[in-house]
C-alpha cells in the first residue's frame, strides 16, 4: 500500500499512521514506526496531519512559496531505507561523515535531501532510472563542504 502512485492513498497511509500512533491502542507495524517517528520529528505537520479532509488533495507547489509535506516525509522515509539496505553503495559512509561533524542524524538527512530530489527531477526529465552513481557524487559533495 505505502509505495502507491496513488496520491490520495498514499497521503491517508500518513493520516491513518500517525492517527494509530496518537490513539496508541495497537502496536505500529515497523515501517508504521518509521513514519510516525519521521512525523514526530516534524511538528509544524501535526496540525496538517490532524485534519485530513483539508489537504489529502490540495496542492503544495513552490510557486505558491509551499513545500510538499508528504514528499518531505517521503524523502526522510526514502533516504533511511537507503541507509538500512546500504544502497546505493557507499551512502552509509557519506552519512557517517556528516554525521562525525557533530550534526543531529534529523539535519544530516535535510542535507541528503537535496542530491536526492536532484537526482529523482532528473530521472523524471529523462524518463530514465535514478542515476545512483551521480547521486552519490552529490552525497559526497556535501562531505566536502
Amino acid at each position: 500500500m505505502f509505495f502507491s502512485k496513488d496520491r490520495h492513498k498514499m497521503r491517508q497511509f500518513f493520516f491513518d499512521i500517525w492517527q494509530k500512533h496518537n490513539r496508541g491502542s495497537e502496536p505500529l507495524e515497523p515501517i508504521e514506526q518509521i513514519i510516525a517517528g519521521i512525523i514526530q520529528q516534524h511538528p509544524e505537520y501535526h496540525a496538517l496531519l490532524a485534519d485530513p479532509d483539508a489537504v489529502i488533495d490540495r496542492d503544495f507547489t513552490p510557486e505558491m512559496g509551499q513545500s510538499n509535506p508528504f514528499l518531505h516525509m517521503a524523502m526522510h522515509i526514502a533516504i533511511q531505507e537507503q541507509l538500512a539496505t546500504q544502497r546505493p553503495k557507499g551512502i552509509v559512509a557519506v552519512h557517517q561523515s556528516l554525521l562525525g561533524n557533530g550534526n543531529d542524524p534529523h539535519a544530516v538527512e535535510h542535507q541528503m535531501m537535496e542530491p536526492l530530489g536532484e537526482m529523482l527531477m532528473q530521472a523524471q526529465r529523462r524518463n530514465t532510472a535514478p542515476d545512483e552513481k551521480r547521486y552519490l557524487k552529490g552525497l559526497r559533495k556535501l562531505v566536502k563542504r
